[in-house]
């Protein structure tokens, strides 16, 4: 049984300058039996993976579940990782497969996917907020708690191959070349389905921009 921590976020004052170096030794001290290497990896990335699968499905109590599940297939296959990889690039394909999955076998329609998430909120109404430049990164505008809300919400109303591509590169910064790995595809598709989803994103959120 692998062992996961319940705390899902790491404080920033000990994540790793570069995680993946870092990755890579802990991955080296647990095949060569150290007992606590395999649970320092889990607090190292559980938190990052969490965010990103629930931006993926909406679902927060599910993507803890998936998070679990992706460090189990990690633990199960970590003799055959190729450190020449990077290892975020590798738990991030495992994370983005799990919620592909989860997300072909709820069969809803995204009419059903709109009402609940709008049911999430609907207590706490989101107001229309104003900043300056509707160009703006999402993950700039985070720092205002209702437009935060708001990013989160809209991103949960792109099409799921939109919101992939739109989580992995505004919200969790990865390069094109770590986003054509993790969904299979090439750097040419990542940009071409990225601006659509940026074109997307930019049309939903508009109306409460305005």
């Amino acid at each position: 049984m692998v062992a996961f921590s319940n705390t899902w976020q790491v404080p920033p004052s000990i994540a790793p300058a570069d995680p993946n170096a870092e990755a890579a030794e802990l991955i080296l001290a647990h095949l060569a039996g150290d007992t606590k290497a395999f649970r320092t990896l889990v607090s190292r990335f559980q938190g990052r993976l969490l965010n990103f699968i629930y931006r993926m499905i909406g679902d927060r109590e599910r993507a803890e579940d998936l998070v679990q599940e992706a460090f189990v297939r990690v633990h199960r296959h970590l003799h055959r990782f190729d450190p020449a990889r990077k290892f975020s690039t590798w738990v991030y394909t495992i994370a983005s497969n799990l919620a592909k999955n989860e997300l072909r076998n709820r069969s809803r329609s995204p009419l059903v996917l709109f009402s609940s998430l709008r049911d999430r909120f609907r207590d706490e109404p989101l107001v229309p907020v104003q900043y300056e430049d509707i160009r703006s990164r999402a993950d700039d505008m985070f720092h205002d708690r209702d437009l935060r809300e708001l990013v989160e919400f809209t991103v949960q109303r792109l099409s799921p191959r939109h919101r992939e591509v739109f989580v992995l590169r505004e919200l969790e910064g990865k390069s094109y070349e770590e986003i054509a790995e993790v969904m299979h595809c090439n750097i040419g598709t990542v940009k071409s389905r990225l601006n659509r989803a940026r074109q997307s994103f930019a049309s939903l959120i508009s109306p409460s921009l305005d």
